[in-house]
């Protein structure tokens, strides 16, 4: 069935116009084309009225001949999803029949089939082309078009389709009759490129679908048509102005690197953008734009584009803004060439008379070289300009105007950090030291040293006060070894044995040997000193003393006593003049009127100090008067027994 045609009035000349496209109605129109939907077109040309602007025009080209000719073209192009049309209209008018403001002709194009829906675009100009041409995209109407759909039989069985939101997602419903058979199609309408399908369905009535809010793009347009033979199709593309397609577009939006030196926007639709190269420093920074010397550049999506570089580097990366806003940035080397370097970008900028000026691009801007700014690139000015004259940078772009090299910082950073390394270590084996040294005295004064004490068990109450001795001691803290502790090794191996095995683990440890005199101890030692050892059993099977002084008296008979013994006794036991002299090359002290250089003594030069000594001595003090007052007191008085372990005692700190 014939659908209405159309009127497409221009004028042309120095500055061709639309006058009007509009429909006829009329049954003359339908009489001059076959079925289907065509467009007849009619074309009126008009000088510009416009005198003073020919006037213009006329000053500055030759005044033409009469009998030359008004040239003009016009391109119609037709584009809808299925197909695309174009045609070229060559007209020439005499120009003794152009006439200021007035119409010369008209020229029919009958007939031009096109989709319905389609868009038609119109492109028109003149022979010589003047200042301005024209160039105009019109929307055909389609079956959503109330007189559309009431003139044209195939769009009665159409599907109507409806989108409305349903939170963050979108549903296409399909006013559908059950059972009705109709192609669904979803796809990129882009009008520079091919189309390109996303989604087909061949579906049954009726019907909704559901799109997520994250496949909306701008240009995502859906179509449907009866699986019918040449059937009518309807698109609509209803997120053309939806705010959430726009921001979908730009983060489906990816740049690519086409090597060596092209690289390519790729995008599902057209968008307007432009870019610019940026460099971005080793630190974090944010890129800075290389413009000027470069300038941006409009971008095609989906378009091979072309650096102006003469090599790639990691650190140049590309920057795409929309209106004046940043939407992509991508360093696109960096896959190839590594991670960024820690370069300086050099800016050089070429004047008349072959002047040339050098800075360093910086976050804080680009720095002259030879500044007295106190950044990075003026420090190390100089030997940067002898990197470059060493042929050490390397170019990355060049042209009159300027270049743009990339000198390595590495060597420079290498230096002030070995400094800086240099002075750490430095600093590191200091601490280190005095942490030794501190660790050595804190092991010193925290670990407990060894004492042996060897005594005569002279009687059980001699044997009480030397284990409330042993236990005080303990506190200090020290580790005490005594036979009194030890019965079940002393009669397993024997006094002699134990003895042996206790000195060298002692001495080993820089520990020390306890004399501590009593009346029978002197009395054994001068048994020894004149040659009359006591017979093995005599003292006991647990007295070690007896036993021990085999071993001790040759030390101090050879001299190697001294650090290694220390003597001791109760001065209201015993006298000291009743200790036998060769005992006296070490200190040989009272108990208790001289415990401080006693316990001095016992736990050697990393002792505690004289103030927290002097307490601990009047503790001891305190533990050992008890038993000292029951070891003197008569036979048959009353005693209160005490423990003579390790526990024994109040408690020393």
């Amino acid at each position: 069935m014939p659908v209405p045609w159309f009127l497409l009035s221009l004028a042309l000349g120095r500055s061709p116009v639309v006058l009007s496209l509009e429909r006829i109605v009329g049954p003359q129109d339908t009489a001059r084309c076959s079925p289907g939907l065509s467009c007849h077109l009619w074309g009126h040309w008009e000088d510009p009225k416009d005198e003073e602007g020919l006037g213009k025009v006329a000053d500055a080209e030759p005044e033409e001949p009469r009998n030359a000719s008004l040239q003009a073209q016009v391109l119609l192009s037709f584009h809808s999803y299925t197909t695309a049309r174009c045609v070229l209209l060559e007209v020439e008018v005499p120009a003794a029949l152009v006439q200021p403001g007035q119409s010369v002709g008209s020229v029919v194009f009958d007939c031009f089939e096109a989709a319905l829906g389609a868009e038609v675009q119109i492109w028109s100009y003149t022979q010589p082309t003047y200042q301005k041409e024209l160039n105009f995209t019109q929307q055909l109407p389609d079956c959503r078009g109330h007189e559309i759909r009431d003139s044209i039989q195939s769009c009665w069985a159409l599907p109507w389709l409806n989108v409305s939101a349903d939170g963050d997602d979108v549903q296409l419903i399909l006013d559908v009759s059950e059972e009705q058979h109709f192609g669904l199609s979803l796809y990129w309408n882009q009008f520079d490129s091919p189309t390109k399908p996303w989604w087909h369905r061949n579906l049954t009535g009726p019907h909704t679908i559901t799109l997520n809010h994250t496949d909306l793009v701008p240009c995502l347009c859906i179509q449907v048509w009866p699986l019918e033979p040449d059937s009518v199709r309807t698109s609509i593309c209803p997120f053309r102005k939806d705010p959430r397609a726009h921001r979908n577009l730009w983060r489906a939006a990816r740049l690519q690197l086409l090597p060596p030196r092209g690289w390519r926007l790729e995008a599902p639709c057209s968008l307007p953008a432009e870019a610019t190269l940026c460099w971005q420093a080793l630190g974090g920074d944010p890129c800075q734009p290389l413009v000027p010397p470069l300038s941006r550049e409009n971008v095609t999506v989906n378009e091979a584009l072309e650096f102006p570089l003469l090599k790639g580097h990691p650190n140049l990366c590309v920057q795409v803004s929309s209106w004046e806003k940043l939407q992509l940035q991508e360093c696109l080397w960096s896959d190839s060439l590594g991670p960024l370097k820690d370069d300086m970008l050099l800016v050089e900028t070429r004047g008349p008379q072959n002047n040339r000026s050098l800075c360093a691009l910086e976050p804080s801007g680009c720095t002259p070289l030879l500044s007295g700014a106190s950044t990075r690139a003026a420090r190390l000015g100089e030997h940067l300009l002898q990197d470059l004259q060493s042929g050490q940078c390397l170019q990355l772009w060049d042209s009159d105007l300027g270049a743009l090299w990339a000198c390595p910082m590495n060597k420079y950073t290498h230096q002030r950090w070995a400094l800086v390394w240099l002075a750490c270590l430095l600093l590191a084996a200091v601490l280190f030291l005095l942490l030794l040294l501190k660790k050595d005295h804190v092991k010193a004064a925290a670990r407990s040293r060894a004492a042996l004490l060897l005594y005569s068990a002279d009687d059980e109450g001699f044997e009480r006060l030397v284990g409330a001795l042993a236990s005080a001691l303990c506190q200090l803290p020290l580790r005490v070894a005594v036979d009194l502790w030890n019965r079940r090794e002393l009669s397993a191996h024997g006094p002699l044995a134990w003895f042996h095995a206790q000195r060298r683990r002692t001495l080993q440890e820089g520990g020390v040997v306890v004399l501590l005199f009593s009346p029978g101890a002197v009395a054994l030692c001068h048994e020894w000193l004149r040659g009359r050892a006591p017979a093995p059993g005599v003292h006991g099977p647990h007295d070690a003393f007896a036993a021990s002084l085999s071993c001790v008296l040759p030390d101090f008979l050879q001299g190697r006593a001294p650090g290694r013994y220390v003597g001791a006794f109760f001065e209201r036991l015993l006298r000291a003049d009743a200790v036998p002299a060769l005992f006296r090359a070490v200190p040989v002290l009272a108990l208790p009127s001289q415990l401080p250089d006693f316990l001095r003594a016992l736990q050697g030069p990393g002792g505690p100090r004289p103030g927290r000594l002097a307490d601990r001595a009047e503790r001891v003090s305190r533990a050992l008067q008890p038993a000292l007052d029951s070891c003197l007191r008569p036979p048959g008085t009353p005693e209160t027994g005490r423990g003579m372990g390790p526990g024994a005692g109040p408690g020393l700190k």
